[in-house]
């Protein structure tokens, strides 16, 4: 997976002293290795795939926005009153439920 928050630094150009040709050579292999680190998911994957996903469960209270998080973000959530799928999460109650941003509200699912 690609690393979180992680932006590689920009690489000097060679020294006169140095085969100008093979360090551009490295340097292009190196942000090639570099840009894939910057990327979203690693290889610019479309999709993974596994047997679990976990979420670290939070309260609504602390949630960001469902605008900020974007359509299709998801979450877990300990405090929601209602179980009722695709109903707007509301905190303060004693249910775990999943979450999922519709791009406007977060909803139960």
């Amino acid at each position: 997976m690609a690393l979180e928050k992680f932006r590689a630094a920009p690489l000097p150009n060679p020294g006169k002293d140095y085969d100008p040709q093979y360090i551009r050579q490295l340097v292009r292999v190196l942000e090639n290795y570099f840009s894939q680190l910057d990327s979203v998911t690693a290889n610019y994957a479309q999709s993974y795939r596994a047997n679990y996903f976990y979420s670290t469960p939070t309260t609504v209270a602390i949630l960001a926005s469902a605008a900020t998080a974007g359509s299709g973000a998801r979450a877990f959530v300990s405090d929601a009153t209602a179980t009722t799928f695709a109903s707007i999460v509301a905190g303060g109650g004693a249910n775990p439920v999943p979450i999922y941003s519709d791009g406007t509200n977060w909803r139960i699912g």
